[in-house]
């Protein structure tokens, strides 16, 4: 744990700004469709309409330079312009992104504030013109209607965001001494749905929020950050310390009284509202994508191949157990079940190193031995390591293991959200893109544009995955977790999930096992998580033992894509259901839902296929999956565009269906 305090620190950042004025000037403003973001001047505030409604209500902003407020800064000029174009996107939900918009730059002398509007929401940020120290950052929202319908994640540890989503009216929100609200933070007004989150991080902290106050014009939560670490301190494994050449974290012991110290030129993060008619619609959205740095233009990316995972860890190393299965042994069947079923690649999760030191291999872990076997296989390797293993050997850990013939990392234990974690993810991320390595971040917070920059980053943990359920609880709500999950987290980007448990219970009966781990809801809710979830390295958690033994679900999976052609929301909302359409590079079309506790009836609608007959491949709950979740029904249909499937989803259930011509 820190040694200091977490209110201390808030303050200190915040310290000598006061934002209490009403602005009543407004300065510039971005429209484009529907949604329009305004900006106020004397002092500086924001708002966001879509529709004529207004979205976010009026909220003060503003930055403090070198011990400066700079809330009150006179507007000198703007300069409004159009965006236009279209990028094609080697791995992402869609095969391009329109870039399309207006965008307004409100000069403010030292600083600037840009203002950007598109058909999928809007975003402004603060451009530095001078080096300066950014003490802090005044980044709040208003929610305009005490009875908005919010939903949120809550954490105590900036950058730790693993807990399950909450949702209550806007009015009953209150502030938690111990928590702050991490994104991305949801709510509807009047029907219309916003999603709060924030994109293009680069050496900033990440945004949250913190103090809940009711005021005239609505609820408005306070932003909060964790300031720049002044301290550090390498720390070991659960109770054992192994931290003179490796460790599992370096956490802060001690913070500065400032955010960063930015240079000249520098942009601060987008703060982004992702705006659409129903909750349907976020996952159409590519705000955050639109916004961030695009990759160099001599950049080559050709080499980056998503795909399935085959995983150790969760499974307990074939179910044989937590360490004694980790064996070069356990791994070769590992390998040779990923070359078999056409899977590409296997992490080598905790325990193929020495005690948390990469730079030695376990004594029963053959790392090179398996690395060329997997290669000769058709299989890749992927090396999971601590981020403190890493730390300050970035370059020399890419260079080292791409030399080896890993194809790629996993790393984890980040747990942090201040400026100098955001270096360290770009700058790993640019070592692995020169030595032609994946990345996948787990341990760590949510997207924040850096895929699109690097598309060697595939994966983000920064959710409540099925991890989790090794040591999960009974009364623990899975199934809403991951309903909640696809229309918050999911609105960030790609996920590290981990679905594809074969052992599945009843909601209310299972009670966590580390070496025979299980998931709570049906068969078809997991498989539904394969097309459902964003996840460009996506994982098959369970064991290759369970897999053959349940080989028709896990061939569907296996060959479920990774990276999409086309994004379609079909229905539903973050308490009840989720239904989501995905259309595979080969034309085949996906259509994916899941439910909460409550079992319901849905009618898919295939609107979304194109012309012609199409075969529809059903896994559906059975009937029996009230008693036993693990009961589907595979059956074959011939469908045109437009027809209507009748499909009921058991209590924690799903479906999945595969059209293709």
């Amino acid at each position: 744990m820190k040694n200091f305090s977490y209110l201390s620190m808030v303050l200190a950042a915040s310290a000598g700004c006061v934002w209490t004025a009403q602005a009543d000037v407004l300065g510039a403003k971005a429209s484009y469709g529907k949604n329009e973001i305004r900006l106020y001047a004397n002092p500086l505030a924001y708002e966001v309409v879509r529709d004529g409604k207004t979205m976010v209500a009026k909220t003060l902003i503003g930055l403090k330079l070198d011990g400066a407020c700079q809330k009150d800064a006179a507007l000198v000029s703007t300069k409004t312009s159009a965006l236009a174009g279209c990028v094609k996107t080697p791995v992402y939900k869609k095969a391009a992104v329109c870039l399309g918009g207006n965008e307004t730059v409100a000069d403010f002398g030292d600083f600037a504030v840009r203002l950007v509007a598109r058909n999928d929401g809007v975003a402004y940020r603060f451009e530095l013109k001078k080096a300066a120290t950014v003490n802090c950052e005044n980044a709040g929202l208003t929610i305009p209607s005490a009875t908005a319908r919010c939903w949120m994640n809550r954490t105590n540890a900036f950058g730790c965001e693993e807990t399950m989503p909450e949702f209550a009216n806007a009015g009953d929100l209150k502030t938690d001494a111990k928590k702050h609200i991490y994104l991305p933070f949801a709510y509807t007004v009047e029907g219309q749905m916003v999603a709060v989150t924030e994109s293009n991080v680069h050496n900033y902290p990440i945004w949250n929020f913190k103090a809940v106050e009711k005021t005239a014009d609505g609820v408005r939560l306070g932003s909060v950050f964790e300031t720049y670490p002044k301290k550090t301190q390498r720390v070991g494994g659960w109770g054992n310390d192994y931290c003179a050449k490796g460790g599992r974290w370096v956490k802060i012991t001690d913070h500065e009284d400032y955010l960063v110290k930015a240079a000249a030129g520098a942009t601060l993060p987008w703060r982004a509202f992702v705006l659409a008619d129903s909750p349907a619609k976020l996952c159409e959205a590519d705000l955050s994508y639109a916004l961030a740095t695009p990759a160099a233009k001599d950049a080559d990316f050709s080499w980056v191949k998503p795909g399935k995972v085959a995983w150790d860890w969760w499974n307990a190393f074939d179910n044989l157990g937590d360490p004694q299965g980790c064996t070069t042994k356990t791994y070769e069947r590992f390998i040779d079940f990923a070359a078999k079923n056409g899977v590409e690649y296997v992490i080598f999760d905790e325990g193929w190193s020495a005690k948390l030191n990469i730079w030695e291999y376990s004594p029963v872990v053959d790392v090179p031995h398996l690395i060329k076997y997997a290669e000769e296989k058709g299989v890749g390797i992927i090396l999971w390591m601590a981020w403190a293993q890493v730390y300050g050997e970035e370059e020399k850990v890419a260079s080292h293991f791409a030399k080896l013939g890993a194809k790629g990392f996993k790393v984890d234990f980040m747990d942090r959200g201040d400026a100098e974690i955001a270096v360290f993810l770009e700058k790993f991320a640019a070592a692995c893109a020169k030595h032609k390595m994946l990345v996948d971040y787990h341990g760590v917070y949510r997207p924040v544009g850096l895929h699109r920059t690097y598309p060697n980053v595939l994966n983000y943990e920064g959710i409540h995955g099925l991890e989790q359920m090794k040591w999960g609880k009974v009364d623990k709500d899975m199934t809403y977790n991951d309903v909640a999950c696809t229309f918050l987290r999911m609105t960030a980007g790609p996920m590290d999930y981990t679905p594809g448990a074969m052992l599945n219970y009843k909601i209310g009966a299972y009670k966590g096992n580390g070496q025979f781990p299980g998931s709570v809801g049906t068969r078809c809710h997991q498989m539904a998580l394969m097309a459902l979830y964003e996840a460009p390295l996506q994982m098959l958690s369970d064991s290759p033992t369970h897999y053959e033994k349940n080989m028709e679900c896990f061939s569907f999976m296996a060959k479920v894509p990774v990276v999409w052609d086309a994004t379609v929301g079909l229905g539903g909302c973050p308490e009840c259901f989720a239904a989501i359409a995905r259309k595979a590079k080969d034309g085949a079309w996906y259509a994916a839902a899941i439910t909460n506790k409550d079992a319901r009836d849905y009618t898919l609608d295939t609107a979304f296929l194109g012309e012609g007959e199409w075969k529809a491949e059903i896994f559906r709950d059975a009937p029996a999956c009230d008693e036993t979740p693990e009961k589907y029904v595979r059956e074959t249909k011939v469908v045109k565009a437009g027809d209507k499937l009748a499909l009921r989803m058991a209590s924690g259930g799903g479906f999945i269906v595969r059209f293709s011509k």
